[in-house]
């Protein structure tokens, strides 16, 4: 991998999807949209979803099901690009592929824990992605009623164990599970990453994922101490176990902070505090996304033909279809056009 050669073919594919994501400004003229048909009528004329949307009546179409035509789209350009990529991408895409499955995991958990049944419908974007990309039996998934039958479902898969470990102790939350799964899989991705690539590749990922664990961990640590009050130990036990930029004695002492101030003051000191003037401990949740935004198009600009295209691209269709959702329930609710871009921009 990470070869002019390998890349070449994937990188001009990659170069002709991200033309045609939708733009800021395609969205400043979204939310100024009467109403939602007229949303799905215009996203009907763009390249991005003009081909796949021509035969449906924006008429008929309400909210929920346009939002499932987007989610449909994450996955159908995935499976394109897997279908394009030889055996060392598909590497990484079948890795990265495993968030998408903990994204219905954790859905159909909610509704479980809601007491609700998951209707097929509501999975039906990711139908035919399961089909060809997951070893996941989605219909025992959905069928099951209760937390032991969701578990009796996944046994033999590889999310049983650290599920089973929440499950085991009884009484979990939805937290206990959902965090379970991040762990899993945040921790598979930096351990295998150095089996899966080399030289500029594994440069690329471990800038990419490295960043991106140590701004998780500082937002969680953050968050469970001055929101949810937890100790410094049961803190320790819900963070990915990897350290890039953050040094272990640094998360010791943002852990233990006393104060607020404390805490800014630690944070000040460590790599990201220095590294980015504008980012403060206050500002870390909403500075996170800029930063990893940032960080993936600049790695993708800088080698074109490196395992950074592919995760930059897919990063900001899975963006996309957020902010789309977000300009569909602004419309919706009336919501003012530049309250809306607010609301947008800081997704």
């Amino acid at each position: 991998m990470g070869s002019v050669l390998s890349y070449s073919g994937i990188s001009a594919k990659i170069r002709a999807m991200q033309s045609r994501l939708i733009t800021e400004e395609q969205l400043q003229e979204i939310v100024r949209l009467p109403n939602v048909p007229q949303v799905a009528a215009y996203l009907k004329k763009t390249p991005e979803y003009s081909q796949a949307w021509s035969s449906l009546d924006e008429n008929n179409l309400h909210r929920g099901e346009i939002e499932k035509l987007l989610k449909s789209s994450v996955f159908g350009n995935f499976s394109r690009i897997y279908h394009f990529a030889d055996q060392e991408q598909r590497k990484f895409l079948e890795l990265y592929s495993k968030r998408y499955e903990i994204r219905v995991l954790k859905a159909i958990m909610t509704n479980l824990f809601d007491h609700r049944d998951t209707d097929p419908v509501d999975v039906s974007p990711y139908q035919d992605f399961f089909l060809h990309h997951s070893r996941l039996d989605l219909s025992r998934l959905t069928a099951a009623g209760n937390m032991d039958e969701f578990m009796n479902a996944l046994k033999g898969n590889e999310f049983y164990v650290p599920l089973s470990r929440a499950h085991e102790r009884g009484g979990g939350l939805l937290f206990d599970y959902g965090t379970a799964l991040d762990l899993y899989y945040f921790t598979q991705i930096w351990n295998v990453r150095k089996k899966l690539f080399k030289g500029n590749d594994l440069d690329e990922i471990t800038k990419a994922y490295g960043e991106k664990f140590d701004m998780l961990n500082l937002q969680f640590i953050q968050r469970s101490k001055f929101y949810y009050r937890m100790e410094p130990a049961a803190i320790y036990n819900q963070l990915i176990p990897m350290n890039y930029k953050i040094k272990k004695e640094e998360i010791t002492a943002l852990a233990e902070a006393s104060s607020h101030e404390e805490f800014r003051q630690i944070f000040d000191r460590t790599y990201y505090g220095q590294k980015y003037e504008q980012l403060t401990a206050a500002t870390l949740e909403e500075f996170y996304r800029c930063i990893l935004r940032d960080i993936l198009e600049k790695e993708a600009r800088n080698d074109p033909y490196s395992v950074a295209v592919l995760y930059s691209y897919l990063y900001h269709k899975e963006h996309e279809v957020n902010r789309l959702t977000i300009a569909l329930e602004c419309v919706r609710y009336g919501v003012n056009p530049e309250a809306a871009m607010r609301y947008i921009r800081n997704n």
